[in-house]
């Protein structure tokens, strides 16, 4: 009887004991839960699982484990440095840096890196970057959009040389706004003043050239207009009309041809004969 007892007891004494860790380990679970657009790295006794946790629900004592939840979506850096350019002149540039850890990755920068992987890693590489870029290229180059657009690049070439093997992925450099230096902005305010006025007297020459050319060809019409003119009135033009005139009762001035091409005035003939005196009259 006494063996029985005994068996009895160990088998409630492992009962208990089983019933009290799962208490235990139950009422100390936790609960994390990862969206998408996010990873999950779960360690246990202080050892990071080499798999990420995949987007749900995700149990885990706290006593013996934690959880982080890491971005996985595109993300922004923003970046505002004074940089020397070429000749020595100190721009100020912002520039943002879009980038984002895959969740393949995101076991990777958690092990090699940690989790303040953008202060201790990217940020530096993102100012070197802009230093070493920019400082090869002229001031005028960071004016216009092709400048700034090969220096965008060259700095996103730099970064994804740098960050791919740390499993950061750079997607683009894109630079928001570059303040020039003040003297230099003023020469250029004055270049492009220049650069206005010349265009507003090169199209006031254009203009002018344009209206004597309109008024050569008025001239040039007016002067063959004339040519045809005189070329129509000859000799026995001018006689049908002095014949006109003297058949018409109206004062008239008629200019007729002579044989020394002297022009002899016929001037109210026919006024001057109804009004002289007949012989009674006198």
């Amino acid at each position: 009887m006494v063996p029985q007892k005994n068996s009895v007891l160990w088998i409630g004494r492992l009962i208990s004991i089983g019933i009290l860790f799962v208490l235990l380990t139950t009422i100390g679970c936790a609960v994390k839960g990862v969206e998408d657009g996010q990873a999950g790295i779960k360690a246990d006794f202080g050892k990071i699982q080499d798999q990420a946790l995949k987007p749900g629900w995700h149990f885990f004592n706290p006593i013996i484990s934690w959880i982080e939840v890491w971005n996985t979506k595109t993300q922004e850096l923003k970046e505002t440095a004074n940089v020397p350019s070429s000749e020595g002149l100190i721009s100020s540039l912002d520039v943002s840096i879009l980038f984002n850890v895959p969740a393949d990755k995101v076991v990777l920068v958690r092990k090699a890196i940690g989790r303040y992987y953008v202060e201790n890693v990217l940020e530096p590489y993102a100012r070197e970057a802009i230093r070493n870029v920019v400082s090869g290229y002229a001031v005028k180059s960071l004016f216009n959009d092709s400048g700034r657009q090969e220096i965008g690049q060259k700095m996103l070439a730099f970064l994804k040389d740098k960050l791919d093997d740390k499993g950061i992925i750079v997607q683009d450099v894109l630079l928001r706004d570059v303040r020039l230096p003040a003297a230099f902005s003023v020469s250029i305010e004055n270049k492009l003043r220049a650069e206005q006025e010349s265009f507003q007297k090169e199209f006031e020459l254009k203009k002018a050239e344009k209206d004597a050319e309109i008024e050569v060809a008025r001239a040039k019409g007016v002067a063959q207009s004339n040519q045809i003119i005189s070329g129509s009135i000859d000799e026995n033009y001018l006689r049908y009309l002095w014949i006109q005139g003297l058949q018409s009762n109206n004062e008239q001035v008629i200019y007729i041809p002579t044989e020394g091409n002297i022009p002899i005035m016929e001037a109210n003939r026919f006024a001057n004969k109804n009004s002289a005196p007949t012989p009674k009259q006198q």
